[in-house]
């Protein structure tokens, strides 16, 4: 019930009749009242979509008043936005002794919060990234919870992916990370928050849901682990849901997704990026996002492509099982992989497999970063190239995220290491021909490493990229360089890391590739049919 001390008189009846609306001012609020035919109406002043006073709009007979800058139309009676977009908040009107009161007070917080999660909810659907991020300020002054517009995100999203997780997900990791670096920063918390929701919106807009099976099972990990290689979804699902159901959480099933992750040079790294970053999530978030996100993961670990399977990266099975019976060096550096084919790397890995774990790690981390450092631009401008050679920078890019993930979940399963650094063999062999060594690199380098690293994080606040894929890349390339800077790295291998990163933010990224598109499928069309 409303406190007679919320009601305020605004005007007397018959003067406002005569002026047919009055704005009124209080406690910094700016409300608009109305005369109409019909009765008294009253509603916020600024138009809830860019902040336009509705004092200037337009109310025709039947109460639908426009605002006359963008046009958007609401039922003054209720509110009601015609065209599907912001609520326009209206206020009770009581006509007493001659005179017009409104009612200021708040609806109660459990209304409030509801409306506005329904609100973004409508938002996420329409893809509206202004709204989302009015909503998201909306439920922040409210004083709820902004991580709820996460997990209602998920929860939105989850299985509408119709072959698993993607870098919404994983991204959404690395911009909660800056979100709580950023505590005190309203405006920069925001944006990584908003960053999320709309990436995940971008991403399911106008997908239908794909069902996961209800069907639970006592959680084994053998027979997840061969559920997945058996790409049988159905029978991993109920054997994570069992085991969610039974008590386990994302930590007792880490190791059998990190397994299952690695079992393959996996979908170009990323299970086991986004298998890490799955673990990370449900941390930050709570168990409540367990379920989902496991979902949707173990999906993309079904329907992931296996490159191991192809002729390029066929004898990387084969050499996992003959790890360290071949050892011949106790040592290796990133030098030595440099200009390596995939099977020439590959070779070396298991050369070296006595080579100290940690040494070994940072001689791969560095050869994929030297990769990426001279990445020859000739194959992004290039039209008349076979498919094969379809490699961007992004390419590059996952090498890193992937040693990034590599050396995260080996350190916590030391018994993947082999997996792991066979698999970092086969980027830094895959990429390589796509290099050229000859260019000029130490303008690139940056003296004050962890500065201009921490700086670039902070900069992507304000990325300005217009594709979710691409600001995505950049934020997690930083991260992950961050991350392996304050592992402690090798000098050589940091500076690298550092000025790969800075040609990677400065150079072009060629994201549409029209005459190499039409060109290669005329030649397909033609050889094929």
């Amino acid at each position: 019930m409303s406190s007679s001390s919320n009601w305020h008189k605004v005007a007397a009846l018959k003067d406002l009749e005569t002026t047919g609306r009055k704005l009124f001012r209080k406690n910094g609020r700016q409300i608009v009242v109305f005369f109409t035919d019909q009765g008294v109406f009253a509603c916020n002043n600024r138009c809830p979509h860019e902040g336009y006073p509705l004092k200037e709009g337009s109310l025709d007979g039947q109460c639908v008043l426009t605002c006359n800058w963008h046009n958007w139309k609401f039922n003054l009676r209720t509110g009601e936005n015609l065209y599907g977009g912001d609520q326009l908040r209206t206020y009770p009107i009581s006509i007493r002794s001659g005179d017009v009161w409104v009612d200021l007070t708040d609806p109660p917080f459990e209304t409030r919060y509801t409306q506005i999660l329904s609100n973004l909810r409508q938002a996420f659907e329409d893809n509206e990234y202004d709204r989302m991020g009015r909503e998201i300020a909306r439920l922040r002054l409210l004083g709820a919870d902004p991580l709820d517009t996460v997990r209602e995100a998920i929860l939105w999203s989850y299985d509408r992916m119709e072959f698993g997780w993607t870098h919404a997900f994983a991204g959404a990791c690395d911009w909660l990370a800056l979100y709580d670096e950023s505590e005190g920063d309203e405006e920069a918390q925001l944006v990584c928050l908003l960053e999320i929701v709309a990436h995940l919106a971008d991403d399911v807009l106008r997908e239908k849901t794909y069902p996961f099976v209800e069907k639970q099972m006592d959680y084994d990990e053998d027979m997840f682990v061969a559920a997945i290689e058996a790409e049988d979804e159905p029978k991993a699902i109920a054997l994570v849901r069992g085991g969610l159901a039974g008590g386990l959480n994302i930590t007792d099933i880490e190791h059998g997704l990190t397994r299952a992750a690695l079992a393959h040079y996996n979908d170009f790294g990323h299970s086991l990026i986004y298998t890490m970053k799955a673990t990370r999530l449900v941390r930050r978030l709570g168990e409540v996002t367990a379920l989902p996100l496991l979902l949707s993961l173990i999906r993309s670990l079904v329907f992931a492509t296996r490159e191991d399977m192809i002729p390029e990266f066929r004898r990387y099975g084969s050499l996992v099982k003959r790890w360290d019976s071949r050892g011949k060096f106790n040592s290796v550096t990133a030098d030595a992989y440099k200009g390596l084919s995939i099977n020439k790397a590959l070779t070396l890995a298991v050369d070296a497999s006595r080579a100290p774990t940690n040494e070994h790690y940072h001689a791969l981390l560095g050869a994929n970063a030297y990769n990426m450092l001279t990445y020859d631009l000739y194959y992004q401008e290039q039209t008349t190239r076979p498919v094969q050679d379809n490699i961007g920078w992004l390419d590059f890019t996952h090498g890193l995220t992937f040693a990034n993930a590599v050396r995260v979940q080996c350190t916590k399963f030391p018994e993947l290491w082999p997996r792991g650094l066979l698999q970092l063999a086969c980027f830094s062999g895959r990429n390589a021909p796509y290099t050229d060594a000859s260019q000029q690199t130490d303008h690139w380098q940056v003296e004050d490493t962890k500065g201009f690293v921490d700086g670039t994080i902070k900069s992507l606040l304000d990325h300005g990229r217009d594709e979710f894929i691409v600001s995505v890349h950049l934020l997690k390339t930083a991260c992950a360089i961050r991350e392996e800077l304050s592992s402690g790295v090798d000098p050589q291998v940091e500076v690298t890391l550092v000025a790969a990163l800075n040609r990677f933010l400065n150079e072009p990224l060629k994201r549409k590739h029209t005459r190499r598109t039409a060109q290669q499928s005329i030649k397909f069309v033609a050889r094929d049919g």
